[in-house]
């Protein structure tokens, strides 16, 4: 009887760890890109090359913007045109991808 709890206990242990496995290897897959200063230039659309959004564990949600020459600018995400960039490029891309 006493192996069997034992069995059993050890059983459930292995189970909750490998639960939580994939949790510990998700939160520790790589670097998170979040922004703690935020830029109030405006850039021409047609010197940017990529916008993302902030991970969603970062304290202060926003856009990371890329330009051609490589630099990168943080915005908060309430700053308009930097919204509508990020709209225009990811819808201009859904639409690229149906046809």
């Amino acid at each position: 009887m006493k192996t069997l709890c034992l069995s059993i206990g050890m059983l459930l242990l292995i189970a909750c760890c490998c639960n939580a496995m994939p949790m510990a290897v998700q939160d520790a897959t790589g670097p998170v890109e979040c922004c703690y200063k935020f830029s109030s230039v405006v850039i021409p659309k047609k010197n940017v090359s990529e916008i993302k959004m902030t991970h969603s564990s970062c304290m202060v949600k926003g856009f990371i913007l890329k330009t051609v020459k490589g630099r990168s600018f943080c915005f908060r995400e309430s700053v308009p045109w930097v919204l509508e960039a990020y709209n225009q490029m990811h819808n201009s891309e859904g639409s690229s991808q149906q046809q």
